[in-house]
C-alpha cells in the first residue's frame, strides 16, 4: 500500500511499489490527461510535477513519490482559472493532434516556476520532449506568452 497526493488529493493505493508513477495515475486513479508515448522517459508525454519538479511519470516509480505532492495536467488550474501555461496554449492554438500537449504544458509550466522570464536558450534547454506534429515554433512563442500572462 502506497499514499501518493494527486493534484492535493489523498490516494491510498494497493500497488506494487516498484509501478511506474504513469500506471497508478492513469490506471489506478483515473487521471488520464497524462499519456504514455515511449515508456522509456524519451518523449515527455508522461510529465507531471514531482515536488515541483517536471518528470517523467513512466520512469518513476511510486515508491519514489511517497511524501511529494504530484501534479497532473488536470491539477494544474487554479481555482477554476487555467494556468498561465494552458491559457496561452489555447490563445496561441499550439496543438496540432494535441497528445503530446499536456507533458509539454507540464514542462513549460515547471520552466516558468523556476525561471519565470527564461530566454530562448533556456526555453530549449528546458523543452525537451517530443511533438510529432513538429509545433515546436507555437510552443516556445506560447511560452513566452505565458511569461507576461
Amino acid at each position: 500500500m502506497v499514499r501518493l497526493t494527486i493534484n492535493g488529493a489523498v490516494h491510498d493505493l494497493d500497488v506494487p511499489a516498484e509501478m511506474p508513477l504513469l500506471w497508478a495515475i492513469r490506471d489506478v486513479v483515473g487521471l488520464t490527461g497524462t499519456k504514455f508515448g515511449c515508456g522509456v522517459a524519451a518523449c515527455g508525454a508522461c510529465t507531471v510535477h514531482l515536488d515541483g519538479a517536471a518528470v517523467r511519470s513512466c520512469s518513476v516509480p511510486v515508491k519514489n513519490a511517497v511524501g511529494k505532492p504530484i501534479v497532473t495536467i488536470e491539477g494544474l488550474s487554479h481555482n477554476g482559472q487555467p494556468h498561465p501555461v494552458q491559457a496561452a496554449w489555447v490563445a496561441d492554438n499550439v496543438p496540432q493532434c494535441g497528445y503530446c500537449q499536456s507533458g509539454q504544458i507540464m514542462s513549460a509550466a515547471a520552466l516558468l516556476s523556476r525561471k519565470p522570464h527564461p530566454t530562448d536558450a533556456d526555453i530549449d534547454l528546458a523543452m525537451t520532449n517530443i511533438c510529432r506534429c513538429g509545433c515546436y515554433p507555437r510552443i516556445k512563442e506560447a511560452i513566452k506568452k505565458a511569461v507576461v500572462a
